[in-house]
């Protein structure tokens, strides 16, 4: 399993990374923007899964879903939001939007190992 850490904060990219270490995930990109995300994963498909922050400068998480989701290469990448976004109307907007699953902040790795489905 291919995942992608898109995360303008390095330090939480080694968290969730240690995280995914912990449950064998070892094949694990990471990006510190939306534009670099998008640079990376054109550079590492087949990804499957993407954990995508949505505060992010450059390019936020949601307009780098959107992106992702106008692009059919990329149409199975599955793209959990993972932010500190809780508010309703913020899911609907990103699910909406073609993500797969939603990870509010702080989670530990039983609810990754969930939204992972392991």
């Amino acid at each position: 399993m291919r995942v992608m850490l898109v995360d303008d904060s390095k330090t939480m990219r080694r968290i969730q990374l240690n995280q995914l270490n912990g449950l064998g995930i070892t094949d694990i990109i990471e990006a510190e923007d939306g534009h670099d995300a998008l640079l990376k994963l054109s550079a590492n498909m087949p990804v499957d899964y993407m954990f995508l922050d949505w505060n992010m400068p450059l390019m936020n998480g949601y307009d780098c879903l959107v992106t992702i989701r106008k692009d059919k290469q990329y149409s199975g990448v599955k793209v959990i939001m993972c932010t500190s976004e809780s508010e309703k109307s913020r899911v609907l907007e990103a699910l909406k939007a073609g993500a797969n699953n939603y990870i509010v902040k702080p989670f530990d790795d039983k609810a990754i190992k969930e939204k992972l489905g392991l």
